[in-house]
C-alpha cells in the first residue's frame, strides 16, 4: 500500500482552514474516490486530474485510488484542490519524492492539459496557510502577484503540472519565482472642484467622510447628488495596510481582482444598479457563497442612486450590515461571514416624476410621501446625514449673475468656486486623527463606530445642547439611536474644527443634519 500527503486550503467567506489531501494506493479494481465533503467541482476533480496527468507525460496508477480531504467534516467548494490531488497521486505513485510533494501548499485548478489555471482567493488561503506555520506555496502564475501580498509565505508560480513534476524531481527553474516591482499607480479619482454650486451638501459630504458617517442626499434629477457621491471616496484617507489586505483578500474571493493592480489600496466605491437581486447586495449564490456589493464595498462607500427604485426588501437587508460591520449568510450547508463596514451614501428623487421644481411637479403629495417612504424608517434612522440638495443655480452653470448682460460674447466654461479634493482630505485625514487619539486602544477607528454607550460614557453635552437634545427626543424627531448618532456626529463637527469637545454649535448643525426633512 502507498500512501502520500498534499496541503491545500478550503475556503469559508474570506476565512480559510489548511487541508489535508492524501492520497491511499491499494490493491482492487482501479477506480478513483474522492471523499471528504467536497463539492461537485471536488468530486469531478477525479476525472480533470487523471486526464491532466496523462497528458503532462506521466502514467496513472492501475490501482484502487482513495483521496481523501481532511477534515472530512469541514465543506470543501471550487476547483482550487486539483493540483494538490494530482502531486498526492504521483507522489503515493513514486513519480515524485513524498516529503518534497509536502513541502508546500499547492493551489490551483488543472486543465485536461496540464495547465494550472487561476483560482479566486488565493490572497485569504495563503493568509490562512501562514497562520498555521506553512512558509512556501506553489499558485497558478496569473496569481503570482497577489500571493506576493502575503509576505510571510515564499510563493513560486506553476504554468503546468509537467513543470511542477520536473521541479520536485530535482530539476530547476521549472517554476517562476516572485519579480519584486513597484506597486501600481493608483487610478485618478474624481475631484471636488468639478462640482457646481452646492455649498451646504459639500459641507456635508466632508463631514461625512470625516467622521465615516452614511449620507442621503435628495433632490431634483441634476442637481449633483451622483456627482457629490462619486467624489467621496477621493476624500477618504488612503487604506493603511490591514485595511488594504481585507478588501483585497474580499475582491479576491469575489473574483473582482485585476492582475495589474493586486493591492487595492483606496477606498473602493460600489454603485450596484437599482435592479440588483437580494443575493447581490448581500452576497450568496445556489453554489459557491459569493461576496455581495455590501462586502465589495468595505472601508469604501456603498451608493444607491434612484435608491426608492430598489426592492423594500433589499434595502432593507442593509439594516444588519449597517449595525454590524459584516453581513452572515445563512445556507443548509453551514454560514459564511464576509466584512461589510461600509459607507452607505442613498441619492433620491423627492418625487416620482422627478420635476426640477416643486411648481412643475405633477404627483399628488400622497404619492410623494409613498415614493420616499419605501425608504423604510428603520433604514433611515441609520443615517447620520440627511441634506436636501437644491436644483442648481442658472449662474453656476452659464457664469451669468443677475445684472449681467445675458447677450455677451460667450466666454470660458464657469469654473467651480469650491475646494479641490486633496484641501479637504486634508482636514478629514486632520479629523480622523484626532478621533483616532480619542479612540485609542479600542477597535474603532473612526467616530461612526463607536458604539452609544461609549460616546456617552467619554462625552456627555452641556445643559444648553442636551435641552436641544432632549426637546427633539420629546417631540419624536429623534430617536434613542438617533440621540447616539447625533452625539458621534457632534464630535466628528469637532474634530474638524480642531476642537476636542463638541459645542453647542455642533450639536445643533448635527441635529439639523440628523433631522434633516427628507418627506415631501
Amino acid at each position: 500500500m502507498a500512501l502520500a500527503r498534499t496541503w491545500a486550503v478550503a475556503l469559508s467567506g474570506v476565512s480559510g482552514s489548511v487541508i489535508a489531501v492524501e492520497a491511499d494506493l491499494a490493491a482492487g479494481l482501479p477506480g478513483t474516490t474522492v471523499i471528504g465533503l467536497g463539492d461537485a467541482a471536488v468530486t469531478q476533480a477525479r476525472d480533470r486530474v487523471r486526464a491532466a496527468v496523462l497528458n503532462s507525460g506521466c502514467s496513472w496508477p492501475d490501482r484502487r485510488i482513495t483521496l481523501a480531504l481532511s477534515p472530512a467534516a469541514l465543506p470543501k467548494r471550487g476547483a482550487g484542490f486539483d493540483l494538490a490531488l494530482a502531486i498526492a497521486v504521483l507522489a503515493a505513485a513514486g513519480v515524485v519524492p513524498v516529503e518534497r510533494a509536502a513541502e508546500a501548499v499547492l493551489i490551483g485548478e488543472l486543465g485536461l492539459d496540464g495547465q494550472v489555471r487561476p483560482v479566486r482567493g488565493v490572497l485569504p488561503c495563503l493568509l490562512a496557510a501562514a497562520a498555521v506555520g506553512h512558509t512556501r506555496a506553489v499558485v497558478p502564475v496569473d496569481n503570482l502577484a497577489e500571493a506576493g501580498l502575503a509576505g510571510s509565505v515564499a510563493a513560486v508560480g506553476v504554468r503546468s503540472l509537467r513543470d511542477l513534476v520536473a521541479q520536485l524531481r530535482g530539476e530547476d527553474d521549472r517554476l517562476v519565482r516572485m519579480v519584486p516591482g513597484r506597486l501600481p499607480v493608483p487610478p485618478l479619482l474624481p475631484d471636488m472642484t468639478d462640482v457646481l454650486g452646492q455649498p451646504e451638501a459639500r459641507a456635508a459630504l466632508e463631514l461625512a467622510a470625516a467622521g465615516g458617517h452614511h449620507l442621503a442626499l435628495i433632490g431634483p434629477p441634476g442637481a449633483g447628488k451622483t456627482m457629490l457621491a462619486t467624489r467621496l471616496p477621493g476624500l477618504l484617507p488612503p487604506l493603511d495596510p490591514e485595511q488594504a489586505l481585507e478588501v483585497t483578500a474580499v475582491h479576491s474571493v469575489a473574483g473582482l481582482l485585476h492582475e495589474s493592480t493586486p493591492l487595492i489600496t483606496q477606498p473602493p466605491f460600489v454603485d450596484p444598479h437599482h435592479s440588483a437581486t437580494l443575493a447581490s447586495l448581500v452576497g450568496g449564490g445556489s453554489g459557491t457563497v459569493r461576496p455581495g456589493s455590501v462586502s465589495q464595498a468595505h472601508h469604501g462607500v456603498l451608493f444607491l442612486d434612484e435608491a426608492p427604485e430598489f426592492p423594500a426588501s433589499v434595502l432593507d437587508s442593509l439594516r444588519q450590515p449597517l449595525e454590524s460591520g459584516c453581513v452572515l449568510i445563512a445556507r443548509a450547508q453551514g454560514a459564511v461571514r464576509f466584512p461589510a463596514r461600509f459607507q452607505l451614501v442613498i441619492a433620491a428623487n423627492p418625487c416620482p416624476c422627478a420635476a426640477a421644481r416643486d411648481v412643475d411637479c405633477r404627483c399628488p403629495s400622497g404619492v410623494r410621501r409613498r415614493y420616499l417612504g419605501k425608504l423604510s424608517g428603520p433604514l433611515l434612522d441609520r443615517v447620520d446625514i440627511r441634506v436636501e440638495v437644491p436644483a442648481l443655480d442658472p449662474s453656476a452653470l452659464t457664469g451669468v449673475g443677475v445684472g449681467d448682460d445675458p447677450g455677451r460674447p460667450e466666454g470660458p466654461a464657469p469654473q467651480s468656486d469650491g475646494e479641490g479634493s486633496a484641501a479637504i482630505r486634508a482636514r478629514v485625514m486632520l479629523a480622523r486623527e484626532r478621533a483616532a487619539v480619542r479612540w485609542a486602544g479600542t477597535p474603532w477607528r473612526c467616530n461612526a463606530e463607536v458604539p452609544g454607550p461609549t460616546v456617552r460614557r467619554r462625552w456627555r453635552p452641556d445643559r444648553r445642547s442636551a435641552g436641544l437634545l432632549d426637546q427633539a427626543l420629546r417631540s419624536g424627531r429623534l430617536t434613542g439611536r438617533g440621540y447616539d448618532r447625533v452625539l458621534k456626529l457632534a464630535l466628528t463637527g469637532a474634530d474638524l474644527a480642531g476642537r476636542d469637545t463638541p459645542t453647542t454649535a455642533d450639536v445643533a448643525l448635527a441635529l439639523a443634519l440628523r433631522c434633516g426633512e427628507v418627506a415631501a
